[in-house]
């Protein structure tokens, strides 16, 4: 999520397929609601033909329940990432490189990234599920998944006249740096959906357009119908403080994207964190490009390794 000088505002398929939507969103929320997700490599526990939430398995005859996800099960699946070069990306290699097996952005007060992007130049998806798993270090780490998106040089920032006759010269100072910092990053500036994380989980599962005055859609907790401008809270799959217990900060988390028309689900660690059903038929996205962010103060490190993609129709 990108950060700026200006202040920021906080960061239904028609009919049948929106309520499709959100039952989906709230069935699968409370199903995974007190599972952890499995380790790396590790199957997820067996579960009973309708889980045991509450009381047990409950057996109905000519009735079962879904398996629970097997998060390395590839089956279907394309490899973004080889886990050794970053062949199909492109990106900024004073700022991302590969290293045991992820794909890694650094920034450091010495050498800063700015808000800058690597995105993967093989495929633009329309209809997909995306899972891999992201780690943040440093408690200024903001970063993001992009999707959907587009590799655009970033708008110019202007400062009303009357607002920089009050900036100190500080102020202006920082200014100045931040639109260097935009000009030496244009080459992989990205425009589109983000589905945010950061290390204090503020922002973390949350939909945010990157590049747009639409800015955040929807908060972490929140199904949303978005129709021209207007936001519309469809429900709620929790509180901001449930929302952050399911991030893990500085360790490796879960992941997963399904777009599916214009229904964009987000899932960290086997919670469902977002759900929007973007309407607006000026700004929602069909395809783009998928890409990750790296901004923050500090020192911070973000990882991303097993990084897949499955078409839908």
């Amino acid at each position: 999520m990108s950060m700026r000088l200006a202040d920021r505002s906080r960061k239904v398929v028609a009919g049948f397929g929106a309520v499709a939507a959100l039952a989906l969103a709230v069935v699968v929320s409370h199903s995974y609601a007190q599972q952890a997700p499995p380790a790396r490599g590790q199957q997820p526990p067996a579960r009973g033909a309708r889980g045991n939430r509450g009381g047990g398995p409950i057996n109905i005859p000519g009735f079962t329940h879904a398996d629970p996800i097997n998060f390395n099960d590839h089956t279907g699946w394309t490899q973004l990432f080889d886990g050794t070069s970053l062949k199909g990306w492109e990106g900024d290699s004073n700022v991302w490189h590969v290293a045991d097996g992820a794909i890694v952005g650094e920034s450091s007060p010495e050498k800063p990234s700015g808000t800058t992007n690597i995105f993967y130049t093989a495929a633009q998806p329309a209809n997909f599920m995306l899972k891999l798993e992201i780690k943040l270090e440093g408690q200024g780490a903001n970063g993001g998944i992009q999707y959907r998106s587009k590799n655009v040089p970033p708008k110019p920032f202007t400062m009303p006249a009357d607002r920089m006759s009050q900036m100190t010269d500080q102020q202006k100072k920082q200014m100045d740096q931040m639109q260097a910092m935009m000009k030496k990053n244009a080459k992989w500036n990205m425009e589109g959906y983000q589905a945010d994380i950061d290390f204090a989980s503020m922002w973390s599962g949350q939909l945010y357009e990157q590049g747009t005055d639409r800015h955040i859609i929807s908060w972490p907790g929140d199904v949303v119908e978005t129709q021209d401008g207007k936001k519309t809270l469809i429900a709620s799959l929790g509180t901001p403080a449930q929302m952050k217990s399911y991030v893990k900060a500085g360790q490796w988390n879960q992941y997963e994207i399904i777009a599916q028309g214009n229904v964009l689900t987000h899932i960290i660690n086997g919670h469902i964190m977002t759900v929007t059903v973007d309407n607006d038929t000026k700004n929602a996205a069909s395809k783009g490009l998928i890409g990750f962010e790296i901004e923050g103060d500090g020192v911070v490190k973000i990882s991303h390794r097993d990084i897949w993609l499955k078409n839908l129709p």
